[in-house]
């Protein structure tokens, strides 16, 4: 309610002079002026080094990441996690990255490609583009002298073998080795490495050594020789699933000559594996090991590791501390990290679960796509998303997600050039296809569609003469 005494004295006001209204003229001036009129309501940017994303949607500044720029000024570690469900764009953002940080000269990349259809892997037509071929690792084309991995490769350590070898044997068992265990397969990997000096030593050694013991093992412990036998007996048929198992050609040979790992792009198929088997992990942890010790090197190169499908890595015990090590590792060799899960609960409710929630502490940046609510909620408890965050994630539409590099959360629109399209969006990747696509591709018919309207209506109204319209 108006004060008594200043409604008296703008009633006085009026009699004396007569009711004053403030007329405001129309201010012409152009948009960088009139900016100033408004405060800021946009967090700053990351800067304007490294690879474009799109543009932030609040704000329309373009949007540039890289986490080698920001590697130790805003970024504490270098690796990325990727999260949202199917067809919302989490494919077109991983190859336009790729192929974007692949226009710098000291960039090398890695993909584990678990997805596919008609027989070849969701990066096939990036890496023909490129002039690559894929590694594809099949069960039944290794049968007939296919791409073979080999765990005793020279250029693997003694230590690192021996590691690996335990955790193929782990994963396959669910759970850790024994004492005794552990031991058979040390003095088996011991007595081969000592022994094969003429060839690269392979899986089938292993075995034989599992099964027939040398009678120094025994002694060096001073326990019966059926005794070291039965011990590494389990060993024995674990490996031999790679030998002449389901898993077979593969891993059970030297590893192929040709394979070029100085190439910028190196793609892993995966595809001809089925993702739920207990083959899936196995294959992760061989080549994690592989990759950490003949393609990581103090080269100065920086060099991305994107694995589709991480849930495989993250969910098993034995896989997860060894890819734990390699991103510990590759800090200090400029090595990134970029896990894709479609869901965080995959993991956090895992058997995993401690080793994911230090990989998970790793991952600096993370990219949130659509989710339903309930998942929203959970990821944004996990991963401490703001609220307002955690709120408009159900809501996003395919291509845009939420951002948070180390605490600066924004909502991104990715942005695919004419030139990459093709190479992103194939009839092959209709699952993870962003409706972006087909909402520009409807909105590019409709244009044409108008422009033909009002092109036939001119030359209506014209008469169709061509010198009229001249």
């Amino acid at each position: 309610m108006r004060d008594p005494l200043s409604a008296l004295t703008d009633a006085f006001t009026a009699f004396l002079f007569g009711k004053v209204e403030t007329t405001r003229f129309p201010v012409r001036t152009s948009t960088g002026q009139a900016q100033a009129v408004y405060l800021p309501t946009a967090a700053p940017g990351l800067g304007d080094s490294g690879v474009i994303i799109g543009r932030e949607v609040y704000s329309g500044k373009g949007y540039i990441y890289d986490p080698f720029q920001l590697y130790g000024q805003q970024l504490p570690a270098p690796h990325w996690l990727v999260l949202g469900e199917s067809g919302n764009g989490k494919s077109a953002l991983e190859k336009t990255y790729v192929l974007r940080q692949l226009r710098f000269k000291d960039r090398q990349v890695v993909v584990l490609d678990a997805q596919g259809e008609d027989g070849v892997g969701e990066w096939n037509l990036i890496a023909e583009e490129l002039g690559i071929t894929p590694i594809r690792l099949d069960p039944t084309a290794a049968l007939d002298m296919g791409i073979r991995l080999n765990p005793l490769d020279p250029a693997i350590t003694s230590t690192g073998q021996l590691a690996l070898l335990r955790t193929i044997i782990e994963v396959a068992l669910g759970h850790g080795l024994d004492e005794r265990s552990g031991f058979a397969l040390k003095v088996a990997h011991a007595y081969v490495n000592e022994t094969i000096v003429d060839r690269q030593p392979v899986l089938p050694d292993i075995v034989e050594q599992l099964r027939h013991p040398e009678p120094e093992s025994a002694e060096a412990m001073n326990v019966a020789l059926e005794d070291v036998r039965a011990w590494g007996l389990d060993v024995a048929l674990v490996i031999d699933r790679l030998v002449d198992g389901d898993l077979r050609g593969m891993f059970d040979g030297p590893t192929t000559v040709g394979i070029d790992l100085d190439a910028p792009l190196i793609v892993f198929d995966l595809s001809h594996i089925d993702r739920n088997s207990i083959a899936m992990p196995i294959l992760m942890a061989i080549v994690g090991v592989w990759l950490e010790h003949t393609w990581i090197r103090p080269d100065r190169k920086k060099r991305i590791f994107l694995v589709e499908e991480a849930w495989h890595i993250i969910n098993s015990p034995f896989v997860a501390q060894l890819f734990q090590r390699l991103l510990k590792f590759g800090r200090r060799l400029g090595l990134s990290f970029v896990a894709v899960v479609h869901h965080l609960s995959d993991v956090v409710d895992g058997a995993a679960a401690k080793e994911a929630a230090a990989i998970l502490k790793m991952a600096s940046t993370r990219t949130i796509y659509a989710q339903k609510a309930d998942e929203a909620r959970a990821t944004g408890l996990v991963l401490g998303l703001p609220r307002w965050a955690v709120e408009i994630i159900p809501t996003l539409s395919p291509g845009i997600a939420v951002w948070d590099v180390n605490g600066n959360v924004q909502v991104v629109k990715h942005l695919v050039t004419e030139t990459e399209r093709p190479l992103v969006f194939t009839d092959r990747a209709m699952t993870e296809t962003s409706a972006e696509q087909f909402m520009d591709e409807a909105l590019h018919a409709a244009e044409l569609e108008a422009e033909e309207r009002a092109a036939a209506f001119v030359e209506q109204r014209l008469g169709g003469s061509e010198s009229t319209v001249a």
